[in-house]
């Protein structure tokens, strides 16, 4: 009766502890922006509306040690003054620590970049881009052992500065909040 119990233990033990990404060798994670919602708003004082988000969330690491990622994901903006298409392009690159805690990962994060706006796919010609940066957390569930679907979200603070006409030297406050769905896979 003990050796059935003792064994047990180590089964559960060994499923609660060794199925999680802190004993994997390599993490990859794979995620996509769901969406997009801004804070702040433009030179003239309204604010900024987002109407979709896509893109893609890259993440590798290797456990104990800070991991690196790309966040790479384009936002329209809502334009209610012309036809043009407004895109917001938005480049980060992120360091990340997975913590090692079982049953759940959860990540923190610190990211820098770039943000850029498009006019009908090419750059506007009104603004040159402006840094970008970003804190962020991902919560995960193992669906299988090795495996993870997560949620993110980033709180990304941005602001572009106009470079012609009228409103020159003034800026386009972009910041926001992302939210995103991924999946990771350990090896």
């Amino acid at each position: 009766m003990i050796r059935k119990i003792f064994i047990s233990c180590i089964g559960a033990a060994s499923l609660i502890f060794f199925s999680t990404q802190a004993f994997a060798l390599i993490n990859f994670s794979v995620g996509v922006p769901l969406s997009h919602t801004m804070t702040g708003q433009d030179t003239s004082g309204n604010d900024i509306e987002s109407d979709g988000v896509s893109g893609t969330f890259v993440q590798i690491g290797v456990p104990i040690l800070p991991g690196i990622g790309l966040d790479n994901y384009k936002t329209t903006i809502k334009n209610q003054y012309s036809s043009t298409v407004i895109e917001l392009e938005t480049t980060m690159y992120n360091l990340y620590y997975l913590l090692p805690i079982p049953i759940i990962n959860l990540t923190i994060g610190v990211g820098a970049g770039k943000t850029n706006f498009l006019c009908d796919g090419s750059d506007c010609n009104w603004q040159d881009g402006g840094s970008a940066t970003q804190w962020y957390t991902s919560f995960g569930f193992p669906i299988i052992p090795l495996f993870d679907l997560h949620l993110s979200y980033r709180s990304v603070s941005s602001k572009i500065e106009t470079t012609t006409g009228s409103d020159k030297g003034k800026k386009d406050d972009v910041g926001g909040n992302v939210m995103g769905l991924g999946v990771a896979f350990n090896f």
